[in-house]
């Protein structure tokens, strides 16, 4: 298994410790130079938005990776957490919706890892 899967299963992991809804893994690395995975999920309000973020640092930190940026922490409503070769994507729900990255990159492929299940958009 090599670091990055490593990271991305942390990631995944860490998201649904804390219950993240729709948790969704998509291998960027034909379609982006900037990352080579993204994991999208949701919470229900901007607490569980923000525990999950922090549950995915604290995971990412304790095995030694990095969060290289944090954007929209205070707001909570979609905070982005670049670990470098994988960047996860926090929604509160209402903001997933709107923006529905899943559908802006829909070339990408799902990885399939965890629990992480998407219900219809």
């Amino acid at each position: 298994m090599t670091k990055k899967n490593t990271l991305l299963e942390i990631v995944v992991a860490a998201c649904e410790d804390r219950k993240a809804d729709n948790c969704v893994a998509l291998d960027m690395q034909r379609l982006t130079p900037m990352t080579d995975y993204y994991v999208i999920c949701n919470g229900n309000n901007e607490r569980q938005v923000q525990a999950i973020a922090r549950a995915v640092k604290e995971a990412a930190e304790a095995n030694q990776f990095e969060v290289k940026r944090t954007e929209g922490f205070n707001q909570a409503r979609w905070i982005l957490l670049d670990l470098g070769d994988v960047v996860c994507h926090i929604f509160h729900k209402d903001e997933r919706h709107y923006y529905n990255l899943e559908r802006l990159w829909g070339d990408a492929e799902q990885i399939h890892i965890g629990d992480n299940t998407q219900d219809d958009l």
